[in-house]
């Protein structure tokens, strides 16, 4: 076989469907976010970032990268090992003890990244527990769906927020056997919210463990910023809470937080866990006092929702069609792979504008998006820009505008 030619081969078919993906050469500077230079063969550019996951600017918080300055200095830059042989640092039990606090659970279990977290945890339960089911909302993230099929479990999906076919689906299974209800709180592409209540009402019927993932929500949602169970006064009723350190807190890790018991569960026998090196102690020093500015600083997440609200009147003022977010994130409709690439090329070469096009498989084939995330940091004078920009390049590109 001639295998340079079956990878080019891919990479063509992906290329012909617009959908190979191009990255941007980025470099953020510090204290000036949202803004970087996008280097390019004819030089470096500053653009303005519109897509960036560290929803609060935490990545570039004074206090954060003091810390981490700190911690680098003191321990070095890596952390030596694996979390069992001389990996584990005194960071990492202060870092663990503030997320099961953040969380109001017993404990909590940080790892490399959420990725791992949830690709660990869930293929461990699904492994261990003697004939487990794990019912999967059909619009989870790829690291919950690795996590489940690398569990070799038996899986159901459910259709998305519905919790009627959820239902359906438990009254169908013994009642006696290990189950799990997998899924999210604010669901990154589409913006909208888990019926968390009534799915919480139906694992308490049916006998079910429930994992939540609050990836996009951490830092964003609730009194502390422990997420939309928190806002929703539901954080007792989750089982398992998977979080992240990357995005709302802006450094990079990922973590569960539940009961003693299930942490030291994923810790004793969760492969991803186990044979991972541990993230640098500069790292867990920084997450852990972005976590604790994050919660100190409620104002953050008011000042987010606004800047969300905002964007959205701007949008919708000027015809730019947007889906129904309830969230801060703001995904704006091409429905085109080939046009949603062209935009956004359009927005970074001649506007000086980032965001990056999202095409399938991370969503359905048509409904392809610029996926905006607007921040604190965002004023309105960026947004004036930004509308203008995206109306020219609507006007120039023939996209539908909103009716």
């Amino acid at each position: 076989m001639n295998y340079e030619s079956f990878f080019a081969e891919k990479i063509g078919d992906l290329k012909s469907e617009g959908r190979y993906r191009i990255f941007a050469d980025l470099e953020r500077e510090y204290g000036n976010f949202p803004f970087a230079k996008n280097y390019q063969d004819q030089g470096a550019e500053k653009v303005t970032v519109w897509c960036s996951n560290d929803y609060l600017g935490m990545g570039q918080n004074s206090q954060v990268v003091d810390a981490m300055r700190e911690a680098l200095i003191r321990c070095g830059a890596g952390a030596g090992g694996t979390r069992n042989i001389s990996g584990t640092n005194h960071y990492h039990i202060l870092l663990e003890e503030e997320l099961a606090n953040l969380h109001q659970k017993e404990a909590s279990l940080i790892f490399t990244s959420g990725y791992v977290a949830n690709l660990t945890t869930l293929s461990t339960i699904g492994q261990m527990l003697p004939n487990c089911v794990i019912l999967s909302d059909s619009n989870n993230h790829n690291s919950m769906i690795a996590g489940i099929r690398h569990s070799r479990s038996e899986k159901i999906i459910f259709k998305h927020n519905d919790v009627l076919d959820l239902e359906n689906k438990l009254m169908n299974l013994d009642k006696d056997c290990p189950k799990v209800i997998a899924f999210e709180s604010v669901y990154s592409m589409d913006g909208d919210i888990a019926p968390i209540k009534e799915i919480c009402d139906l694992a308490e019927k049916y006998g079910a463990l429930t994992f939540l993932d609050e990836v996009h929500a951490v830092g964003l949602y609730g009194a502390n910023g422990a997420g939309v169970a928190e806002r929703d006064n539901l954080m007792n009723r989750i089982d398992i809470i998977q979080g992240t350190l990357a995005k709302g807190f802006g450094v990079v890790g990922g973590y569960i937080a539940g009961t003693k018991n299930v942490c030291d569960f994923i810790r004793s026998y969760g492969d991803g866990f186990i044979f991972s090196t541990s993230m640098p102690p500069s790292v867990a020093a920084g997450a852990l006092t972005s976590v604790k500015h994050v919660r100190a600083h409620p104002e953050l997440r008011s000042q987010h929702q606004e800047r969300a609200s905002q964007l959205k009147r701007m949008l919708r003022n000027a015809g730019i069609p947007f889906m129904p977010s309830v969230t801060h994130i703001v995904p704006v409709l091409v429905s085109d792979p080939v046009l949603c690439k062209q935009a956004s090329d359009e927005l970074l070469y001649n506007h000086n504008i980032y965001v990056q096009p999202i095409n399938y498989p991370t969503v359905p084939r048509g409904t392809e998006r610029l996926r905006f995330t607007p921040t604190p940091l965002h004023n309105d004078e960026l947004m004036v820009d930004l509308v203008k920009a995206l109306t020219t390049v609507w006007r120039d590109l023939g996209i539908k505008q909103a009716a």
